[in-house]
């Protein structure tokens, strides 16, 4: 992206994006509840990169397993989050933290084949909330943990794509990868999808393409995981990263 020149409004805004600060110049340009959010965000951001969490033992890691369904594969070409799901958990179990499910309104039309996929709507999305306010639930949602999900590239691409466009910040949290943990725990198998790592795990298979029960699902096929995981003494976060790094 070209970065703004001179004293327009948007060039006053990117410099005050640079230097972290947001004013009431920022605010009265952009809504003050657009402000708040995008200071919240970039403040969780700035927090998170001064967090070490690979000293943190896998047995008491707590984290968000989580999960996106979007309009396709493109974030940087015109595809949008529509819906953001995760559950809490702190080692091997579920935390009584009510889980965290929202819509987004893309603000462009979902293609048919995603409706039919995800059961999600372009009416259902148009009473949705903005990706600002989602983004900034979410963040909140998350605090300082881990962030787990299955094919994680997809997601973090997106989230990426979605807190530099609000907020001019990328991802900071440690992400682990359930798809990655299963190459290096049984690398010969063929396929390591979603489905197919759940049907073998024995996992029962709910609702499929639905942001909070792919985060359920995905979260006790980590759960599986962990007692492998456990079982090769390997104790911390940093420890399977450096697993997984070989891998």
């Amino acid at each position: 992206m070209k970065e703004p020149k001179g004293n327009s409004p948007m060039g006053r805004m990117w410099h005050l994006y640079k230097m972290g600060g947001l004013t009431p110049a920022i605010a009265s340009m952009m809504g003050s509840s657009n402000a708040q959010q995008m200071a919240f965000i970039r403040s969780m951001s700035r927090e998170q990169r001064k967090e070490s969490t690979l000293d943190t033992p896998l047995a008491e890691m707590e984290a968000v397993v989580f999960d996106l369904e979007t309009t396709g594969f493109h974030p940087y070409n015109g595809d949008e989050i529509i819906s953001i799901g995760g559950v809490c958990i702190k080692g091997g179990e579920f935390q009584e933290i009510e889980p965290f499910y929202r819509l987004v309104n893309p603000k462009r039309k979902i293609p048919k084949h995603i409706v039919e996929l995800t059961g999600i709507t372009n009416e259902m999305a148009q009473e949705a909330g903005d990706l600002m306010q989602v983004l900034h639930d979410f963040m909140d949602f998350t605090g300082k943990r881990v962030l787990i999900a299955h094919g994680s590239g997809h997601d973090k691409q997106f989230l990426n794509a979605a807190l530099w466009r609000t907020s001019k910040v990328n991802l900071t949290h440690r992400v682990v990868d359930t798809m990655m943990i299963a190459k290096w725990l049984d690398p010969k198998r063929g396929e390591y999808g979603l489905d197919e790592l759940l049907e073998s795990y024995g996992i029962e298979i709910t609702e499929r393409h639905h942001a909070l029960h792919d985060s359920m699902m995905t979260a006790k096929l980590y759960f599986t995981f962990l007692k492998m995981i456990q079982s090769r003494q390997v104790v911390t976060l940093g420890d399977l990263y450096a697993y997984l790094s070989r891998h």
